[in-house]
């Protein structure tokens, strides 16, 4: 990672924005992006003791990807159609795959298990695998643009990270050792959570 560069993309931004995210000048975008409700939203209706009810799993996640302003207009309807097709016994198998994505030991498992219920459906896209783990943890998990990712790759001169269009657990994985490491490097009030991390970074590119 060049770091020299990263700390040419902070000073570019804090000049512009003294105060980070926290500025009077982000507060339009903070509001249209509404990460702290649906974070709220998510963490409650996600909560552990709600995996005994499938149907309550599906249309809560409709709910969080419906409600992103980061994931396409046109990804939407296709994943709502896609849970609401499911039956009983497919909404159990996602409830159970995201439940270990979410909490288990078995994150990797939990992940390949989503991608394959949505490589079936023809959606295995970055922002509708990402999308509910962000804001159920935003400070842990990312939510993975494919432009962005690949901008900050390309700027940071990651050489070491390939950007490929079919989601996968190693690139995720590597993608938010990443951001953690800009974060390390990065004044606390350009980073409250890894998609305004991202957003710092493209502001800036």
């Amino acid at each position: 990672m060049n770091i020299k560069k990263l700390k040419l993309a902070e000073a570019v931004f804090l000049a512009r924005f003294p105060d980070g995210f926290a500025d009077p000048a982000m507060a339009p975008i903070m509001k249209k992006h509404n990460v702290r409700n649906l974070t709220e939203f998510a963490q409650t209706n996600l909560s552990r003791t709600q995996f005994n009810k499938p149907d309550h799993i599906a249309e809560t996640i409709i709910k969080i990807v419906s409600r992103s302003s980061m994931v396409s207009m046109f990804e939407k309807p296709k994943f709502r159609d896609f849970v609401r097709s499911l039956n009983s016994h497919e909404k159990e198998h996602l409830a159970f795959a995201l439940e270990k994505r979410l909490y288990g030991r078995a994150k990797r498992a939990g992940f390949d298990e989503l991608l394959g219920m949505l490589s079936h459906h023809k959606l295995a896209k970055w922002s509708l695998i990402s999308a509910v783990p962000f804001y159920f943890a935003p400070k842990k998990e990312a939510f993975v643009k494919p432009t962005t990712a690949k901008g900050i790759i390309a700027y940071l001169e990651v050489e070491d990270m390939l950007y490929k269009p079919r989601p996968s657990w190693e690139f995720y994985a590597g993608y938010v050792k990443l951001l953690n490491a800009v974060k390390k490097e990065v004044h606390p009030s350009i980073s409250p959570n890894y998609a305004a991390l991202s957003g710092f970074l493209m502001t800036t590119i």
